[in-house]
């Protein structure tokens, strides 16, 4: 009778109610799925081969635009990295193998921790990989590295590892005229963005470092212009707003009846038990 008096402790209802997290979407799917996405863009890219003189106009445009906007030449970025030459290949080399691993890796650690903000974060990416194919069709182009008027040097024939043949010709497995916008930089620039969104720490803005670093490398190895960047960037931007960020849910201080600070009881005298009765 005491303990009925002191009060009756709240069970949580069964089953996932509305604030529930969203279950993990299964992964044979998902892998297969993500497997699809990063073919169709690799061999949809090639689609764009066979304009080399459209690919070589569009960059003098570029680049005289880059000029009439007084944006910073490229090469002076990459005079930063021709200081040494272990530099220059390492600049390389994250070029080479950064990119696909650093997103997949991503998306993996999503899946696995963050189902909601993996779902948002794969549908950005699909949109912004289609947007930025689509653009790759419509407006081929050269990279700075393959033009003269830059004066860059392609640091990754001269110094390695390149992920390019020696010529385009001699390159069947890549579309180097497709430097219009950077995915290098745009799906940096999501799993920063990613990640910030989905974690708490004060340290998860220093995933920042990984698009600004992405943005040095591209530029300072003449495999993208400033407007590559750019263009990534305001892609992103759009595909961000079209896909709606998950719903923050705000768990509460207290998860479990176990882990709640003891409330203060009341002894109970006889008399006080024998009114509660009446």
């Amino acid at each position: 009778m005491a303990t009925g008096i002191r009060g009756i402790r709240k069970t949580r209802p069964a089953g996932p109610g509305p604030t529930a997290t969203p279950g993990r979407p299964p992964l044979v799917r998902e892998l297969l799925l993500v497997t699809a996405l990063f073919l169709v863009y690799k061999f949809g890219r090639l689609f764009a081969n066979g304009h080399e003189t459209r690919a070589f106009h569009n960059a003098d445009r570029v680049w005289d635009l880059e000029r009439a906007v007084h944006l910073p030449g490229e090469g002076a970025v990459q005079q930063l990295l021709l200081h040494g030459e272990g530099l220059i290949r390492a600049a390389n080399t994250y070029y080479a193998a950064v990119h696909f691993p650093a997103t997949l890796a991503f998306l993996a650690w999503l899946y696995w921790r963050r189902p909601a903000h993996y779902l948002w974060s794969r549908r950005v990416l699909a949109l912004l990989t289609a947007a930025a194919l689509a653009l790759h069709l419509l407006l081929p182009l050269a990279p700075p590295r393959m033009l003269a008027a830059s004066g860059l040097v392609d640091t990754a024939r001269v110094y390695g590892p390149s992920v390019y043949g020696a010529t385009p010709e001699a390159d069947s497995m890549a579309n180097q005229f497709a430097a219009m916008p950077s995915l290098h930089f745009g799906w940096a620039l999501m799993v920063a963005i990613g990640i910030i969104a989905a974690t708490r720490t004060r340290a998860r803005w220093l995933w920042l470092l990984h698009p600004l670093l992405t943005l040095l490398v591209i530029v300072g190895t003449a495999n993208h212009y400033w407007f590559d960047a750019l263009v990534a960037a305001a892609l992103l931007g759009l595909a961000l707003l079209a896909v709606p960020a998950p719903v923050r849910r705000h768990r509460p201080p207290y998860d479990d009846l176990e882990a709640r600070p003891p409330v203060p009881r009341t002894p109970v005298t006889a008399a006080a038990a024998a009114g509660a009765l009446r």
